[in-house]
C-alpha cells in the first residue's frame, strides 16, 4: 500500500556537492549561459550581462529583477509575490532548487534583452536549437513510423501514441513499447508505474461513455518543444479523431524557459512540421490546424506556467481551468516536480495524497530526470534500488504514468 505522508518532506535544495541539483546549478547553468552567448552575435552590453550572470552562477546571490528587465512592473510584482523578498541576497544553493532554477532562466532572459526595449526583444535564445531538432533525420523517421500505426487495432494505436508522448524524443521507441516498457537489462521495468487504464476510464471511447455524460475536455500541460512536443500533438490529434476528447486546452509557457520548454511559437513550429511531413503526420497536422481554427483546441500561456512554485499555489483562474477539465494531463519532469512538490518524498508516498489539492482529475506522464518521485509500490522501489543503476531517479531511463481521479 502507498504511504500516507504525515507531514511534508524536506524541500530539495542544491547545497549538497555531488547531488543532481548541485550539478545543475554549478555546471548546467553556466553551460547554458555559454551556449546562448555563442549562438548569437550579441552586442557588448548583452555579453556583459551574460558575463555577470555567469559570475553569479559561480559565487553570487539571488538578485531582484532590475527595473529595465520589466518596464511595466507586472513581472517584478509577480516575482515579489513568488518569494523574491524572502530569497533576495541568499546563495543560489540555499533556496529551494525549483525556485533557483526558475529564477536563473528569468535572469537569463533579462541578460539577453528578451523583455526589451531593444533589438533583441522577444528573440527566443533557445530557438535555433529547437528548430534544429525538428529538422533532423530522427524526426523524419519518427513521423514516417506513424504510417504503420494505422494498421494497428484502435486500442493498440492509442497506447502506442500515449507511450510516444510519455517518452518524448524516444517516440520511435514509444511506438513499439511493450506493456512493461523498454528493457533496461535488469529486473526493474522502464515503466515504473502505469495507470493508463485509469486514464482511459476518464476518456472512454465513443459508445462506452456513461449515459448523460457531457463533452470531454482535456487540459494538456506541455513540457518541451521540438521532438518532444510533436508526440504530444499527435496524441491530442488522435484523441480528437477517436472521439475520446471533444475539446482540448494546450498549456505552454508564455516565454522561453528551461532551454526547451514549449511556447506558442513552438506549437506553431511543430504544427508546421507535421503539416509538411506528408502521410499520416500531415493528416494529424491538418486535423489540429482545423481544430485550432474552429476553437476545439485552444492554446493558453498563463504567467503561472513560469512561476517558481508548486501547483498547490496556483491562482484562482488557473484552478478554474483545471477544475473544468475532464482530466488534466501534465507532461514532463518539471511539471511533475510542481505537481507533487519538489521534495524528498519517500518513493512509496501516495501520489493521490500529495495531489489531493488539485481541483480535478489529474494525470502525470513523466520520464524520471530529477530526484523527486512518489507513488511507487515497495516491490518496484526495491527492484530499482537493487538494479545497480545508481541514478535511476535522474537518468531518464525510467518513466511513469500516474493518475488521481
Amino acid at each position: 500500500m502507498p504511504d500516507t505522508p504525515s507531514a511534508p518532506a524536506p524541500v530539495i535544495l542544491g547545497d549538497e556537492p555531488g547531488s543532481f541539483p548541485h550539478g545543475v546549478l554549478a555546471e548546467r547553468h553556466p553551460a547554458v549561459v555559454r551556449q546562448v552567448r555563442d549562438a548569437f552575435p550579441l552586442d557588448p552590453e548583452r555579453r556583459r550581462a551574460l558575463g555577470a550572470l555567469l559570475a553569479s552562477c559561480a559565487d553570487g546571490v539571488i538578485e531582484p529583477l532590475p527595473a529595465h528587465a520589466d518596464p511595466t512592473g507586472r513581472d517584478r510584482d509577480r516575482w515579489a509575490r513568488w518569494g523574491m523578498d524572502a530569497y533576495a541576497g541568499r546563495s543560489w544553493y540555499e533556496v529551494p532548487w525549483l525556485w533557483a532554477e526558475s529564477h536563473f532562466y528569468r535572469r537569463l532572459l533579462d541578460a539577453v534583452g528578451y523583455f526589451g526595449p531593444g533589438a533583441w526583444q522577444g528573440v527566443d535564445p533557445f530557438r535555433p536549437a529547437k528548430l534544429a531538432e525538428l529538422d533532423t533525420p530522427e524526426t523524419d523517421e519518427e513521423l514516417a513510423a506513424l504510417d504503420g500505426l494505422d494498421r494497428l487495432p484502435a486500442d493498440e494505436r492509442t497506447r502506442a501514441l500515449l507511450h510516444g508522448s510519455l517518452w518524448g524524443n524516444r517516440a520511435d521507441l514509444g511506438f513499439r513499447l511493450s506493456d512493461g516498457g523498454a528493457d533496461t537489462g535488469g529486473e526493474a521495468a522502464a515503466l515504473v508505474a502505469d495507470d493508463s487504464d485509469v486514464l482511459w476510464s476518464l476518456l472512454p471511447a465513443p459508445g462506452t461513455r456513461a449515459p448523460g455524460r457531457g463533452p470531454a475536455t482535456l487540459c494538456l500541460v506541455a513540457d518541451n518543444a521540438g521532438r518532444e512536443l510533436v508526440p504530444d500533438l499527435l496524441l491530442l490529434s488522435h484523441l480528437l479523431a477517436e472521439g475520446r476528447v471533444d475539446r482540448a486546452v494546450l498549456h505552454v509557457k508564455p516565454y522561453p524557459y528551461y532551454v526547451s520548454d514549449a511556447t506558442p511559437t513552438d506549437v506553431l513550429d511543430a504544427l508546421r512540421r507535421l503539416t509538411t511531413a506528408g502521410g499520416a503526420a500531415a493528416a494529424h497536422g491538418e486535423r489540429l490546424w482545423s481544430a485550432l481554427t474552429e476553437g476545439r483546441v485552444t492554446v493558453r500561456a498563463h504567467p503561472f506556467s513560469c512561476a517558481p512554485l508548486p501547483y498547490a499555489d496556483m491562482p484562482d483562474d488557473l484552478r478554474a481551468d483545471f477544475a473544468a477539465a475532464t482530466v488534466t494531463v501534465l507532461k514532463g519532469d518539471l511539471n511533475y516536480r510542481r505537481l507533487v512538490g519538489d521534495r524528498w518524498w519517500p518513493p512509496t508516498t501516495s501520489f493521490a495524497d500529495v495531489t489531493a489539492y488539485f481541483p480535478g482529475p489529474v494525470a502525470a506522464l513523466r520520464t524520471l530526470k530529477s530526484d523527486v518521485v512518489t507513488g511507487l509500490d515497495a516491490k518496484t522501489e526495491a527492484a530499482l534500488e537493487a538494479s545497480g543503476e545508481r541514478r535511476w531517479r535522474t537518468s531518464g531511463t525510467h518513466a511513469l504514468i500516474q493518475v488521481r481521479c
